[in-house]
């Protein structure tokens, strides 16, 4: 009869640094990383005698939370699977994981250091606890960490010394009181709807999410992820003067950036609802038409937005009587993005990759994101 496996309990031991502030290092070594383990382990007993029965598992890496809260967890799955390895009775029941050589023993338990200037770095932990003490020291966790949680006195000392930097507070929370904060932090900065969709990859990925930006523009989590609406098709759907319109356009460019940023930071890829649609590496692509003979060679334009720079280009062929016609749009979703989008517009229409600065946010007569029906000088 096999051995009922033990359930993972999630947590972190949140550091949050003074302004400005950063470790000197985002991991821990092997011998370190014990020293750690050992220390929380004594903390989490005296706030919950019973984690004792529990395995505990430590990794000595500091990540920023969109690195632990991206879907199926992978740096806890990671850390789960190498504590499950180590032999019962192993260390007293405490597994530390860190660095050997510069390397930690498992890819995701790797930091990334373009997420290491935040204000907080969380060591991940785990409890391995036996099916029978899994929901009782679950509820334990819950109600003590958020009420209990600071960090003891010889931990934040050792941590202090070791990282070389001070700390404002260190304190451990579950994983739900991370998901919780994080919410927070980005209800407070006007981006709740991105939470929506980002809870639903998270928590319920079986689950659709609709939900609208700031601005208006309708986004959609299914099938790991996120889908967003063209934002020449928001445009179109809009109302009032063309300036007016043409301002709003770049706003919700702009904002899609944002999403786009964060989304790409918590590894939920983001694409456009179109099918048709394509999405490079920090660009998203939207095809309307195939060339049309009759018509001028297609050339490439850009519609530019103070302090935002190119927030579109438009592929377009001029016809006779002034008419242009649009045949695909591409958003640059970050400045290193506007080369590769550029190329691929102009391989997927068989044209040079030349593009004609408009200086502005070109609108045609019905209000909708166009090119100029004249030669540009």
């Amino acid at each position: 009869m096999e051995t009922p496996q033990p359930h993972a309990l999630p947590a972190v031991l949140a550091l949050e640094l003074p302004p400005g502030a950063t470790p000197a290092r985002l991991t821990l070594d092997r011998d370190e990383a014990a020293e750690l383990a050992a220390l929380v382990a004594a903390d989490l007993h005296a706030l919950i005698p019973r984690v004792d029965a529990a395995r505990l598992a430590v990794a000595g890496a500091l990540f920023d939370a969109v690195e632990l809260l991206r879907p199926g967890f992978p740096v806890w799955a990671t850390l789960d699977e190498l504590a499950r390895r180590v032999p019962r009775g192993h260390l007293e029941n405490v597994v530390a994981f860190g660095s050997h050589d510069g390397r930690m023993p498992a890819q995701p338990l790797e930091p990334d250091a373009a997420y290491a200037d935040g204000p907080m770095r969380l060591a991940p932990l785990s409890l391995l606890a036996p099916p029978e003490l899994a929901d009782t020291l679950s509820e334990q966790l819950e109600v003590q960490l958020v009420g209990r949680g600071e960090a003891g006195p010889r931990t934040a000392d050792w941590l202090m010394r070791t990282l070389g930097v001070r700390l404002e507070h260190a304190r451990y929370l579950s994983r739900n009181d991370l998901v919780a904060l994080t919410c927070v932090q980005y209800e407070h900065v006007n981006l709740a709807p991105l939470w929506t969709l980002l809870e639903a990859a998270l928590l319920t990925p079986y689950r659709e999410e609709a939900t609208l930006s700031a601005r208006g523009l309708a986004l959609r989590y299914a099938n790991g992820e996120v889908r967003a609406q063209s934002p020449a098709a928001w445009l179109a759907a809009q109302g009032g003067e063309p300036a007016r319109r043409a301002h709003d356009f770049a706003g919700v460019v702009f904002e899609l950036r944002q999403y786009a940023a964060l989304l790409d930071a918590h590894r939920v890829p983001l694409v456009l609802q179109d099918d048709a649609a394509v999405a490079g590496r920090g660009y998203l692509l939207e095809a309307l038409a195939d060339a049309d003979p009759a018509y001028d060679p297609p050339a490439l334009y850009a519609h530019e937005a103070p302090g935002l720079g190119v927030v579109a280009l438009t592929v377009a062929q001029r016809g006779d009587g002034g008419h242009a016609r649009a045949l695909a749009h591409g958003y640059p979703l970050h400045p290193a993005a506007l080369g590769p989008l550029a190329t691929a517009l102009a391989e997927r229409h068989g044209m040079a990759a030349d593009v004609h600065a408009l200086g502005r946010v070109l609108l045609d007569d019905e209000g909708r994101l166009g090119a100029p029906a004249t030669p540009l000088h």
